[in-house]
């Protein structure tokens, strides 16, 4: 195998079409003969958003080079120890998969990373890369890679005497990617799914060089906030309209159903912040629960018998490994993650995803969901809402995304309380439930008698009434921070009261970003006053 011998970039445009992702290329040609060695230094550079997606991208890599053992894939990554990566820098790595932190990192303090021989840089999920701030160090590091169209060029190291073929892999495309594109990409091509609707067969059925010419009009940019996503058939995606205090009785209602019905599956659970996912993860981990009598201490039980694994950017690198690791291998378990686990980690036999909170625009939607459902396999979903909140399915309904209304009643029903299943009697509100009555007050009972899940619940609290005040743009209408009752969001990490301390923080800060808009407001007809006078 030579990887050079791929002409002008064509195999790899059609590498981008079948995945789904649309890609900015520029194509250059060059061949390899004898074979590469790894002294030569580094070929080709993979840069990538996450951790976990640097390790899989590597993974993937030892399995399709494992008989080319003269091309040698590597990776640089936070968390890592830099003189280990610095060693097997100066060996020689042909293939780089990096997060951009590290790899500036090695950049400016790295003498033995040989890159002069570097042809392909590759950025996936490039959108992601961006979103996470990485914008400043993806401008340094084309600095010093000589890759930048525009700007101070390359601080101090040779130019490459060939054109490079840089590539922008994204699944949605934004402003942010084009600016890139624009900053790093020369006369690009854009390669991947247009909007008309061709079928997989004739596609193939094409001759190569119609292909080439079709991929290669132009294509204007597609603005993220008006397009259509289109998702597989077989992914079932539902809502559940829950009142926010009842939200953590329902979320552990819902998981009980799922495990006891199938025992054997893996689901993946979103929420917003890194403090949700240690609170939930420590709750759903040691909470326990009678099934007949609440007095019965002797005869208590987890509530939720299933592996349960956490996943989120403040933890550490071995930890984050671990739990990769573990929840790719498990063959039931239950994941709780931030969105450092809704872009690009393909997790296999994954059958149903939870956004516990709110995913934002619908773009990370999608990328969430995106977990399941893949490879032809069926999957589902459920997206958590209050009743505050229901607009944002006509939101996602701009692009496309319909979601049918969950049972959640059917299963509230469906749980015996202290052995007995009520019937006859239907309860109109989900509040008044008495399974959702009952298990709140244990949970409640639960949080009061450990003062460590006490403090995990108002970490959580706090940073979870954060994040609420973080949507930008149209979503600002649709969750209000103004519309919350802070008491039933209290209510819904088991605290029986609002902490007083946060409250009264965030309520100033409510009322101080209230004053600055009444008075920006003033400014300006204060000035018309004054001009209309003279």
């Amino acid at each position: 195998m030579r990887p050079a011998s791929r002409k002008n970039g064509l195999r790899s445009s059609d590498t981008c079409a079948g995945s789904g992702h649309p890609c900015y290329s520029r194509r250059r040609t060059r061949d390899y003969t004898p074979r590469i060695d790894r002294s030569q230094g580094t070929f080709a550079l993979v840069l990538v958003p996450t951790r976990e997606l640097c390790m899989q991208v590597y993974e993937i890599l030892q399995k399709l080079l494992h008989r080319f053992h003269w091309i040698v894939p590597g990776y640089v990554m936070g968390g890592e120890s830099r003189s280990k990566e610095k060693a097997r820098l100066r060996k020689g790595i042909s293939i780089l998969v990096a997060t951009p932190g590290r790899l500036l990192d090695h950049l400016k303090n790295t003498s033995s990373f040989v890159r002069t021989n570097l042809c392909w840089i590759i950025f996936d999920e490039a959108d992601r890369i961006l979103e996470l701030g990485f914008g400043k160090e993806i401008e340094e590091i084309l600095d010093f890679l000589g890759s930048r169209k525009s700007g101070p060029g390359s601080k101090g190291n040779e130019v490459p005497e060939f054109k490079r073929q840089n590539l922008l892999l994204s699944a949605t495309l934004n402003e942010k990617v084009n600016h890139l594109a624009k900053m790093s990409l020369e006369n690009p091509v854009l390669i991947g799914i247009d909007d008309k609707k061709v079928h997989p067969d004739t596609l193939l059925e094409r001759k190569g060089s119609d292909m080439n010419k079709e991929v290669e009009q132009p294509i204007k940019m597609t603005n993220s906030s008006s397009a259509d996503y289109n998702l597989p058939a077989q992914l079932v995606q539902r809502y559940v309209k829950v009142p926010c205090g009842a939200r953590l009785v329902v979320l552990l209602s819902i998981l009980k159903h799922l495990f006891e019905r199938e025992a054997s599956q893996k689901i993946v659970l979103f929420f917003s912040t890194c403090d949700a996912v240690d609170f939930h993860y420590t709750l759903l981990s040691e909470f326990k629960w009678s099934p007949n009598s609440q007095s019965d201490a002797e005869h208590k039980q987890l509530f939720l018998r299933c592996k349960t694994l956490r996943l989120h950017g403040n933890m550490k690198q071995e930890d984050r490994r671990t739990t990769f690791g573990a929840f790719q291998t498990e063959k039931a378990a239950l994941l709780l993650s931030t969105d450092v686990a809704s872009r690009g980690l393909d997790f296999p036999k994954v059958k149903c995803i939870i956004q516990y909170d709110s995913p934002g625009d619908a773009t990370e939607y999608v990328h969430r969901v995106g977990r399941t459902a893949r490879l032809g396999q069926r999957g589902d979903s459920l997206l958590f809402l209050q009743p505050i909140e229901v607009d944002y399915l006509q939101d996602l309904e701009k692009h496309g995304v319909s979601l049918a209304e969950y049972p959640l009643m059917k299963v509230l029903d469906s749980f015996p309380l202290y052995g007995q299943v009520p019937r006859g009697k239907k309860f109109v509100s989900i509040d008044l439930h008495p399974w959702v009555l009952t298990l709140q007050k244990a949970l409640e009972s639960f949080i009061l008698a450990e003062p460590k899940m006490k403090n995990l619940a108002k970490d959580a609290f706090c940073s979870w009434v954060r994040a609420y005040t973080a949507h930008r743009g149209e979503l600002k209408g649709i969750f209000m921070v103004k519309k919350l009752h802070l008491g039933h969001v209290a209510k819904s990490f088991a605290l029986k009261e609002q902490p007083s301390l946060v409250g009264r923080s965030f309520q100033t800060q409510t009322k101080k970003r209230k004053r600055d808009q009444k008075q920006k407001q003033k400014g300006p007809l204060r000035k018309r006053k004054v001009a209309s006078n003279t």
